[in-house]
């Protein structure tokens, strides 16, 4: 690890200050992921800003009847809050899904948002990564690639985001609110993750020196019919080969609306409109799911020894959205496919 400066920001203003006088800072809360990346010096920060004493700890109503989720809200009491077991169950789900207890004690919502990919070579310094050093050439395309991605991908990287709880978020259209040097904005969750392109060592649409503040969620939360189906090499502890948020909105025995988003496939939580689409107006059954599926997928991409995601990702869609239908979601305690 390489030696860097280390202070804690006592309001937004002086984290924000801190930031813009040093370009190479990072804000650190739980530390989950970016001091991993500092230990194997993938990240070298020459300056950490402390956060956690900033005040973003709650989880709040908001006027157009949706929860506004605090940025240094810890994954545990997000998923355990009761409002959002009630309402946005998805959410829980996906978040349990995910790490073991003691990540989720100490990993944040915002930080969730920014965590890194989990790519051999992107951790590997000794090997080529755009997503690391651009220029370098991606070690993945041609190498061991099996738990890269299928969708969105370029020349540059094949890299997957790697967080549960962004498909989930994905799929409840959530916003971002940040604050930096130019005032506050909010970012449509979609919007807020990028594709690779040429660029691929951007994650997101952050702009130097701003600061995720809090995660809102929508009114409506599909609580009645949804489902989050993680697929992976184990049944704990491990990142999703292919994961999918599904969520139904019935009306009597057709569909009304329908959100599905997957995770392990994309360098962002991978969301096509119009495979939603086409399901509205559709009676709930194996074959509209199986079509919506290969719209979904329309253009998935393998690099060998990831072929398998294609299919494996084609019928996780369509198991998904019958657990969503049938208002049976997915055990997150008998992890076996329901």
């Amino acid at each position: 690890m390489h030696p860097f400066a280390f202070t804690r920001a006592v309001d937004v203003q002086d984290a924000l200050r801190t930031a813009s006088a040093t370009p190479a800072a990072k804000f650190i809360a739980g530390g989950t992921n970016l001091v991993d990346l500092m230990k194997e010096t993938v990240e070298r920060p020459a300056h950490l800003i402390d956060i956690t004493h900033l005040p973003f700890k709650s989880i709040d109503a908001t006027a157009s009847g949706g929860l506004r989720i605090g940025a240094l809200v810890t994954n545990a009491t997000l998923a355990n809050d009761e409002r959002v077991l009630a309402r946005y169950p998805l959410l829980a789900n996906a978040i349990l899904a995910g790490a073991s207890p003691q990540l989720r004690n100490a990993a944040t919502t915002g930080g969730n948002l920014l965590q890194r990919t989990r790519c051999y070579y992107f951790y590997d310094v000794g090997t080529p990564c755009n997503k690391r050093r651009p220029g370098q050439g991606c070690g993945a395309l041609h190498g061991q690639n099996r738990i890269h991605a299928i969708l969105g991908t370029s020349e540059h990287c094949i890299a997957t985001h790697p967080s549960d709880m962004c498909v989930a978020l994905a799929a409840l259209e959530a916003q971002v609110h940040v604050i930096g040097p130019k005032g506050e904005r909010t970012i449509a969750f979609a919007d807020f993750h990028r594709l690779p392109g040429d660029r691929p060592d951007l994650d997101t649409t952050l702009a130097p020196g701003e600061l995720v503040t809090a995660v809102e969620l929508p009114a409506e939360g599909f609580a009645a019919n949804h489902s989050y189906l993680k697929l992976r090499d184990r049944l704990s502890y491990a990142f999703a080969l292919v994961s999918v948020a599904a969520a139904l909105r019935l009306d009597g025995s057709q569909i009304a609306a329908a959100r599905i988003a997957l995770g392990g496939v994309a360098h962002k939580p991978w969301r096509v409109e119009a495979a939603e689409q086409q399901l509205i107006g559709a009676t709930p059954g194996a074959d509209a799911f199986d079509g919506a599926a290969r719209t979904l997928l329309a253009g998935a991409r393998g690099f060998g020894h990831n072929d398998f995601k294609i299919e494996l990702a084609r019928r996780a869609i369509t198991r998904a959205l019958l657990q969503a239908a049938a208002g049976a979601p997915q055990s997150i305690i008998d992890k076996r496919i329901g």
